[in-house]
């Protein structure tokens, strides 16, 4: 399982070892980390259907592909995502919003100057769907000013509700993501995707519950390759030799 990093901003074009590009989304792999970037700044990079089946792809694509370690999601223009495509929504058919996109990611770094809104009660269409995302992701009272009156919560306030990781400046923020991917990269990826499967599932359960599947997931860790490796290279002290089983 992998991580999923959100940013806000497009960071100036890079050298990348692997790349694909199509109208909607442009897709670039470096040392363990896949970026797409939402291209369609025509829509405002709106999540129509057609964009949703491009990033859906690129999500999937190889994600069991071990040296894959993060994925990160940016966007051209100054609008990730404008949300719901509505002249899809006239249709009869709604897409995932992009708020909700946010708050669906690991891990959320966004600029000084971002904004996070869920504005659809503006134009008649409640955003029920990305209002489930967000709800679980910040206080209720935060969750339903946003839903009812369409109102944008600053960078700052999205991080004190708990709808991002960290705020920076726009300047740092290339250089925080990276970081942050670093220090992921350097873990064991069957470790990483172990907890990340169990912190997912135990939200759901009572607590009694959880503590029960945490006693188990535990065991199955240290049994696993490299939770004994993980083990025997504290004892050792000596850096850690991973193989991701």
């Amino acid at each position: 399982m992998l991580t999923a990093i959100q940013r806000t901003l497009r960071r100036p074009v890079l050298v990348f070892s692997r790349g694909a590009h199509t109208q909607y989304v442009q897709v670039d792999e470096n040392n363990g980390a896949r970026e797409i970037t939402l291209s369609h700044e025509k829509t405002k990079n709106s999540l129509s259907l057609e964009m949703m089946e491009h990033l859906t792809e690129a999500i999937n694509k190889n994600k069991d592909d071990t040296s894959l370690r993060a994925i990160i999601l940016s966007a051209k223009g100054n609008v990730f995502s404008a949300g719901h495509n509505l002249k899809e929504l006239v249709n009869g058919f709604a897409t995932a919003a992009g708020c909700q996109l946010v708050a669906t990611c690991d891990i959320i770094v966004c600029s000084e100057t971002s904004k996070f809104s869920t504005p659809g009660a503006n134009f008649g269409v409640f955003c029920s769907t990305p209002g489930i995302a967000v709800g679980r992701s910040i206080p209720k009272s935060r969750a339903m000013y946003m839903l009812l009156t369409g109102e944008p919560l600053s960078a700052q306030e999205a991080y004190e509700s708990g709808l991002v990781t960290k705020v920076v400046r726009a300047d740092q923020l290339d250089e925080e993501v990276n970081q942050i991917i670093d220090k992921i990269r350097h873990k064991s990826r069957s470790v990483i995707a172990l907890g990340k499967q169990f912190y997912y599932k135990q939200i759901d359960l009572s607590l009694l519950e959880a503590y029960k599947l945490g006693e188990e997931i535990m065991v199955q860790n240290i049994n696993a390759n490299d939770g004994q490796e993980g083990i025997r290279s504290f004892v050792e002290k000596r850096k850690a030799k991973w193989s991701h089983t």
